[in-house]
């Protein structure tokens, strides 16, 4: 018989508040936006004096811990869902600030009519109304009785129904004695487990991810700097998409700018690079797995609980060893010159634009192979080689696209039993073999849609080479990829539409090229061979059409560099599936070049 790993509570609003105060629930999104706007916390305390259920609250306990005394600490419950509606309830019960969208803090009051029984959002206009109640925080609190409300009340307003009034400020002060369901899960049910129970529970379909449990367990820490830690990751994160961000942190959390950890990432205020704008789910996974050598995040809740894995006992001192490896990683993350090294190594790829990322557990895991070589003290050269090898390797065998946690814990534990270099060279043996390069990658290039992380790496070592836009003399893809050039189709789209090809057929990656839009606007739905001869002909003399390519030594090199077979002169649609062979052939001999020279 199945042991039941969780208890279904009902509690008094104003005891769940009170557990909160004590922090015997801990809100760990507490320091996070409170997203809710202020008329959905008006509808939520209308919801409660109507008597309508506010759906169930879940929690997740800690375990006990043992203490280095030798004593046990009892584990507190960490509020997994219903962070809003409980910040919500403090908000407009208590009357406590909350951190908004803009990351200030503000109240958030709200007004009630009692003689409608309607609740609104307080704004200057009801606030000078006697009809209102402009903010029902210190009634239902209970820092004015209801006997004084009342009278109050009753002062400004003297001809309303006191019969009427009384019952709405009695309903109105029972708020806080309406009561709201807890499920309260067991300290010892797995991350998977609390994740099916959530999905199961909640209507909503919300799905948590395993970094939003270490981000909970994190932010419910105040003992080793939690806190301040869980503020610098989503600090950190928000900043690197935005940078202008920093001013409204040094305005609105003070305390925080003057951390070490806000001047540690000060630099991203001038930043605007987007080639690698990290969600916390990726900088856990780097910080976590450079420092524990472990893939797996469910281990890093376990390690912040201070469990011990070999006696199954939850230990104060794993505990704090774990928060301050967590915390080194993290600095190591943020770090300025790592990241811009980092960032100029995946470039120097050819990779120089974010859009060009098509797998970011590939982008993870080789910003911690960075910085693992770094810490080993490797010459800079050959982190450079090893890394661009590594980033690429993992791009083209699509290294991190399925159970990329499970191939992260695979690879770490790999890599910090041995020579970095040795055990790239046996994954290049096992990838990336001469079948690969001669078959395999061509078949994978036998794909549509510029989605295609193998289009994007063909565009890299164009980049890395310096080539042109196709048909270009002057233009490189760098500077047309730079900014937001066309991608032409060489066998125009129209046209072989018109000729009754399907979508996943007019848009095969063989048939893409990067070129000029006036070039491409020029092409229009001609077949290959018409705007061909066109260019043969403004080679030999003729006027010129596309372009500023005027001899065919230079259109030849052109054409070498954007993979096209010298056969285009003479194709039409018919030759259309012959060209895509040809082609893909061709890409896949630039890419392993491109490779073999990183």
């Amino acid at each position: 018989m199945q042991t039941q790993k969780y208890a279904v509570n009902q509690y008094l609003i104003e005891s769940v508040l009170a557990k909160v105060r004590e922090n015997e629930i801990a809100i760990p999104e507490i320091q996070r936006p409170f997203v809710w706007d202020a008329s959905q916390v008006r509808d939520l305390l209308d919801s409660l004096y109507q008597g309508y259920p506010v759906g169930y609250l879940i929690a997740w306990r800690n375990p006990d811990v043992q203490l280095k005394d030798g004593s046990t600490a009892s584990g507190k419950m960490i509020l997994i869902d219903g962070q809003q509606r409980v910040t919500a309830l403090t908000a407009a019960i208590l009357g406590q600030q909350v951190v908004n969208k803009e990351y200030r803090k503000v109240h958030i009051s709200i007004a009630f009519h009692p003689v409608e029984e309607r609740f609104e959002v307080s704004n200057p206009a009801i606030t000078k109304n006697s009809a209102w109640i402009p903010d029902i925080a210190p009634i239902v609190g209970g820092k004015v009785t209801l006997i004084g409300a009342f009278n109050q009340y009753l002062q400004a307003n003297p001809d309303v129904d006191q019969q009427r009034l009384e019952a709405a400020l009695t309903n109105l002060t029972n708020i806080a004695k309406k009561q709201i369901g807890l499920i309260e899960l067991s300290h010892d049910l797995d991350i998977e487990t609390v994740t099916e129970i959530f999905i199961r529970i909640n209507s909503k379909g919300t799905v948590l991810s395993q970094a939003d449990f270490v981000m909970s367990k994190i932010a419910a820490d105040q003992k080793y700097g939690g806190q301040e830690l869980r503020k610098c990751i989503d600090y950190f994160c928000h900043m690197a998409i935005a940078p202008e961000f920093y001013g409204q942190i040094k305005e609105a959390d003070t305390e925080f700018a003057e951390s070490t950890y806000f001047q540690k990432m000060a630099w991203l205020r001038n930043e605007n690079d987007n080639l690698y704008d990290p969600t916390y789910n990726d900088l856990l996974r780097v910080a976590f797995t450079k420092e524990f050598e472990r893939g797996k995040l469910p281990d890093l809740v376990s390690l912040l609980s201070g469990r011990n894995f070999e006696t199954k006992v939850f230990e104060e001192s794993i505990a704090e060893a774990s928060f301050a490896k967590l915390t080194a990683g993290v600095l190591d993350f943020i770090n300025e010159s790592n990241f811009k090294r980092f960032v100029m190594i995946i470039k120097s790829s050819g990779f120089i634009d974010g859009n060009m990322i098509r797998t970011q557990g590939a982008l993870n895991f080789a910003y911690i192979v960075y910085l693992r070589l770094r810490a080993q003290g490797v010459q800079d050269g050959k982190i450079e080689s090893l890394v661009r090898r590594w980033f690429i390797m993992s791009v083209l065998t699509g290294r991190y696209s399925g159970s990329a946690e499970t191939q992260f814990d695979k690879d770490i534990r790999q890599i910090a039993s041995g020579d970095f270099a040795e055990i790239l060279a046996k994954v290049e043996q096992a990838e990336l073999s001469p079948a690969f390069w001669e078959f395999g990658l061509v078949q994978q290039l036998e794909t549509s849609g510029t989605s295609s992380p193998y289009f994007w790496v063909f565009v890299a070592a164009q980049i890395r080479a310096n080539d042109k836009g196709l048909l270009s003399k002057d233009i490189s893809v760098r500077e047309l990829v730079s900014h937001l050039g066309d991608i032409h189709h060489i066998f125009p789209r129209d046209l072989l539409k018109k000729s009754g090809l399907s979508r996943s057929q007019y848009n095969q990656i063989a048939n893409y090229a990067y070129t000029q839009e006036e070039i491409n606007i020029k092409i229009g739905n001609k077949a290959p061979l018409i705007y061909f001869a066109d260019i043969q002909n403004q080679c030999d003399g003729g006027p010129v059409k596309y372009g500023a390519i005027a001899d065919m030594g230079t259109l030849k090199c052109n054409l070498i560099a954007n993979c096209v077979p010298e056969a285009i002169f003479g194709m039409d649609v018919s030759a259309y599936e012959d060209f895509l062979k040809l082609r893909r052939q061709l890409m896949a001999e630039k890419i392993r070049s491109y490779y073999e020279n990183l």
